[in-house]
């Protein structure tokens, strides 16, 4: 018989948000991964509970070595818990690699669902939240980050980023040049906390007020990009198109064939503009 992977999510601010499950995976369990095993060690006591298993960490530096390890813990019939420093594990966390080596070896794996910063923060932001894609942290290189960003220009879901406090004025910034700075979108701060802030506004505006310097725990919600007719594709824009699938790894050809489709437009008149564009120097 082999054991049984628990992943458990945990509070993302507010610790009487923890599931009543939680406790009792971390008293039951026979091991218990933690990111972070002194914040799991504040988690107990806050809870009120003390696990009975061996308690390892498993965190970004060590999670390719002590996987196998976990797996053949699984293997020999054993629980794990795995746990992240807040939220669920493998959403921008800790625990991909160790959930796919468990299903790879039929190790059963469930969870104990949680806090999601991502889901709390798209009902707070006030954007439609019937379709959204996740995009977890940005690159923090300037061109990495535009270029990124870039890729989903044109994505009609609502959008949601982790993003570093010191790091939200310059991606929002990015943001507001990649996406346009009318775009609205929400900053959402400390959720769940004792200053949990909701700043909604349009990307330029949330930029501006960004750049005095923000605080704390972020994640931003930004609208999907607007519907176009073929009417609003310029020369400008249809060139601008080409370059994000360019910049994306499609050939120039590929490239031109499928911004036509999506303008509605022959082949003719995109490559005709990246041509002049070419030309002008702007390619």
């Amino acid at each position: 018989m082999t054991g049984t992977l628990v992943l458990a999510g945990t509070p993302i601010g507010d610790i009487s948000d923890a599931p009543p499950r939680l406790a009792e995976e971390l008293a039951g369990a026979d091991v218990v991964a933690a990111e972070d095993t002194r914040r799991l060690r504040r988690l107990t006591q806050a809870l009120g509970v003390t696990p009975k298993g061996r308690v390892v960490s498993y965190f970004e530096g060590n999670e390719s070595a002590r996987t196998p390890e976990l797996v053949e813990e699984l293997a020999g019939g054993a629980r794990v818990l795995l746990v992240t420093d807040a939220g669920m594990p493998s959403v921008s966390d800790p625990g991909y690699r160790l959930v796919a080596a468990a299903v790879e070896r039929d190790v059963k794996v469930t969870a104990v669902p949680g806090p999601s910063a991502v889901l709390t923060a798209l009902a707070l932001s006030g954007l439609p939240v019937d379709r959204f894609c996740f995009e977890g942290f940005l690159p923090r290189k300037a061109g990495e980050r535009l270029g990124r960003l870039r890729e989903v220009a044109d994505e009609r879901r609502t959008l949601v980023y982790f993003e570093a406090p010191h790091r939200l004025d310059d991606t929002l910034a990015a943001m507001a040049e990649v996406f346009g700075g009318e775009r609205r979108a929400a900053v959402c701060r400390e959720l769940t906390k004792t200053y949990e802030e909701i700043r909604r506004g349009p990307l330029a505006e949330l930029a501006a007020w960004a750049a005095e310097g923000v605080r704390g725990e972020i994640t931003v919600v930004v609208e999907g990009a607007p519907e176009k007719g073929p009417e609003e594709y310029d020369d400008a824009e249809l060139v601008r198109r080409v370059r994000v699938r360019e910049e994306a790894g499609e050939r120039r050809k590929e490239a031109i064939a499928a911004v036509a489709a999506e303008a509605g437009l022959p082949k003719r008149q995109v490559f005709d503009a990246v041509v002049a564009a070419k030309n002008a120097g702007s390619v």
